[in-house]
């Protein structure tokens, strides 16, 4: 009997104490099985206490235990059966037979004492009580053997099992792919290290006519390709620099830096976001507090009373806000800078785990987002590439939504929408604009990995530099707070964040 499961708090408790039944009978069969456990251990007791009576009470006793271990019995034998996934019919011969067993003890507590004999017992109500039990058995036996299980008392549908394959099958070509990356990896890193081992070059650690030590990095062919840039007071300190380059420089990052156009090369240099030295005690403390409307907020003050950084919304609890607040001591010191030149695509995972991807204007706005998850981030990537390879005005849909607002939407080559608007627009014009603010910026746009969060720059409204710190799935969980009237200004209230929230304590 392959129904599907209803409420109520025997299925909550078999929910909660064994698992998800597969179906209605599963459930009843254990408590069947239970009850019947319940009532024998119930007719041992009363047994062995009519033992020990006499008279009249030693019969009631002696009647009740016999009628208990009976009932106790019949549910004992019918519950497995019951409880199996067989067919309906083999299910409805185990209720037939348990409902016989009980027609028997019934007429049992009729017969008893004055027609039940104390060699003998009453036959017909012993034959009853075994033509019930046979009936019970042999739909066990005949519902296992000659019916079997059905597809829908198993609760496996065709079209179930079909999902299935093919859920297996994605899992196997995500294994080949994941297979595929990391053989190209590691073949990759092999080539590294046989570079590395012949290696070009070779250091040279040197004095200088100062007298301060010195070391170059110097390739076979004569030429200087590094040097230390500054000289040291003792030889030992110009070999540790030297160790920390041959270290550090393997497994470094590239950074552009790109001045603005009003801007000096050496003023970038200075605003270029640094690693944060995380050795450092932090100096700075969270603070938890229920603002005038009843909301929850945090905002992380350092010690010199400067507010550096703040939730930027409000929580309906005071364990929201604790948890956004986790969320930025966890991940603001690791997170990354997202720099938008002028714009970018940020490519991340949702909180169902699937990959999306977004175009972000270095002022904050998301000027279009992917219409759906895919399940492999190179499935995300692809799909930029194919926006960038055709942005022509055929592939984008411009169309008036249900709320009157007018959006846009741009198709691939199989006609499926990839990627939208996001938000809607009060004009056609406005959104005939935005297109063209797409089509002018996607083609140059990077293509930038979040991990579980990332710091965006931006200029606001105002021409005043702020900050926000999103995570992957797109949230906010704080910002500044605050404008700042110099871009390298934003960039030392960041790294003020990422060495001070990690290991900030909360009031």
């Amino acid at each position: 009997m392959g129904t599907t499961t209803t409420q109520g708090p025997l299925y909550s408790f078999y929910r909660n104490r064994i698992g998800e039944p597969d179906t209605d009978d599963e459930v009843r069969g254990y408590w069947v099985f239970l009850v019947g456990l319940l009532l024998g251990i119930a007719g041992l007791v009363l047994f062995f206490l009519s033992e020990s009576a006499s008279g009249a009470d030693g019969f009631t006793l002696r009647e009740g235990s016999v009628m208990l271990l009976s009932i106790g019995l019949a549910m004992l034998v019918a519950g497995p059966i019951i409880r199996l996934p067989l067919q309906s019919w083999a299910t409805y011969a185990a209720y037939l037979g348990q409902a016989i067993c009980f027609a028997a003890v019934v007429w049992f507590a009729v017969v008893f004492p004055a027609e039940w004999s104390t060699l003998t017992g009453n036959q017909p109500v012993i034959f009853l009580y075994a033509a019930g039990l046979a009936i019970i058995a042999l739909a066990g036996v005949a519902g296992s053997v000659i019916g079997g299980a059905t597809r829908e008392a198993l609760g496996v549908s065709e079209q179930h099992a079909a999902e299935l394959e093919a859920e297996l099958e994605a899992t196997r070509e995500e294994r080949e792919t994941v297979q595929s990356e990391l053989t190209s990896e590691l073949d990759e890193r092999e080539a590294l290290v046989d570079s590395l081992q012949a290696s070009q070059a070779q250091f040279e650690l040197y004095e200088d006519r100062s007298g301060q030590w010195r070391w170059r990095l110097r390739h076979r062919n004569g030429n200087v390709i590094a040097d230390s840039g500054e000289g040291y007071t003792r030889k030992h300190n110009a070999k540790k620099g030297m160790a920390s380059v041959r270290r550090n420089a393997l497994g470094a990052t590239l950074l552009e830096i790109t001045p603005e156009p009003d801007e000096e090369p050496e003023d970038a240099l200075e605003a270029a976001p640094l690693i944060p030295d995380m050795t450092d005690e932090s100096r700075a403390t969270f603070e938890l507090y229920e603002d005038r409307g009843g909301q929850w907020r945090w905002r992380l003050v350092h010690d010199n009373g400067n507010v550096i950084a703040d939730s930027g919304e409000g929580y309906a609890s005071k364990q929201k806000a604790r948890q956004g607040l986790d969320s930025v001591k966890r991940n603001a010191g690791p997170a990354s800078y997202l720099q938008f030149d002028p714009a970018s695509f940020e490519i991340y995972r949702d909180n169902a785990g699937e990959w999306r991807f977004r175009l972000l204007h270095r002022n904050g706005n998301v000027l279009g987002a992917a219409s759906e998850g895919y399940t492999r981030r190179r499935d995300a990537k692809r799909a930029i590439d194919s926006i960038r390879d055709d942005l022509s005005d055929d592939r984008f849909e411009i169309y008036e939504d249900n709320r009157g607002e007018t959006r846009w939407r741009w198709r691939g080559g199989n006609g499926e929408i990839v990627a939208t608007s996001g938000e809607g627009y009060s004009s056609r014009a406005d959104a005939e604009a935005a297109v063209e603010r797409i089509q002018r910026l996607a083609p140059d746009a990077d293509a930038l990995d979040v991990g579980l969060a990332a710091f965006e720059v931006f200029e606001d409204q105002d021409e005043e530099w702020r900050w926000r710190l999103r995570h992957r799935n797109g949230n906010v969980i704080a910002d500044s707070g605050e404008g700042y009237a110099e871009r390298n200004k934003v960039h030392d209230a960041i790294e003020s964040v990422k060495k001070n929230a990690p290991g900030a304590t909360i009031e």
